[in-house]
């Protein structure tokens, strides 16, 4: 190989390498950046009862139980024991009483049924080996008309893997917007909208609808009440 084969092999590869370590790595400008972006998306205001699936270290869930207030609750989810002790330290530690620590698991939320007005997930969905199983959990942990949001990045160009146990392997690290709005779809979700940003990042809002069963809508709104 050449030197001007070299450097042309080399540059691609040392931007997605580049890419893909700012991806993972969030410095606080972003993390408030993330949690304005998920606050907005999913109209979370004081009282909300939300989730987050992979919390991390936590960074968001202080920021959103700030956000919620003491009327509001934030269940903050992370499968990695150690990571999940990180979360309640961080909430006692800004003197937050309204953070819920909650063990996860490979395909569930670990949530009660129907517990929230919106769950969020940052860089956590492409680590999902059942996807199907973990969106049939996250439908049943929001509330009707409860609101999902998903932050993620999408693999290196033409790199997309083509089961969901490869999106988390060396070069085809992450997923796709079109991939997360399938598999949200046929979870029973609305997809309400998908952003992207720079360096492969984007968002997908999705919603549990508020009447499930349209015919069975109609059927109600057809009966009128007796006459006096």
């Amino acid at each position: 190989m050449n030197q001007s084969s070299t450097r042309r092999f080399v540059t691609p590869f040392i931007l997605t390498l580049l890419a893909s370590t700012w991806l993972l790595a969030q410095n606080a400008e972003q993390n408030a950046a993330d949690a304005e972006r998920v606050i907005k998306a999913l109209e979370i205001r004081a009282g909300s009862v939300v989730g987050e699936i992979g919390a991390g270290d936590g960074a968001l869930t202080i920021a959103i139980a700030k956000a919620v207030g003491a009327t509001g609750r934030v269940f903050s989810n992370e499968f990695n024991k150690d990571r999940l002790a990180e979360v309640v330290r961080a909430a006692a530690k800004a003197g937050l009483g309204n953070v819920t620590a909650i063990e996860g698991r490979e395909a569930e939320t670990n949530l009660p049924d129907r517990c929230c007005d919106a769950i969020f997930m940052r860089n956590v969905y492409h680590h999902f080996g059942d996807p199907g199983a973990m969106n049939a959990s996250l439908f049943t942990s929001l509330k009707a008309g409860g609101s999902l949001a998903v932050l993620d990045f999408g693999p290196p160009p033409g790199a997309e893997s083509a089961t969901p146990s490869g999106r988390s392997q060396d070069g085809h690290h992450g997923v796709t917007p079109a991939a997360v709005e399938r598999e949200l779809k046929a979870a029973g979700f609305e997809v309400v909208s998908a952003s992207e940003w720079p360096l492969r990042a984007f968002m997908v809002v999705a919603r549990r609808p508020v009447v499930e069963c349209p015919e069975l809508a109609r059927n109600q709104t057809e009966i009128s009440p007796p006459k006096p």
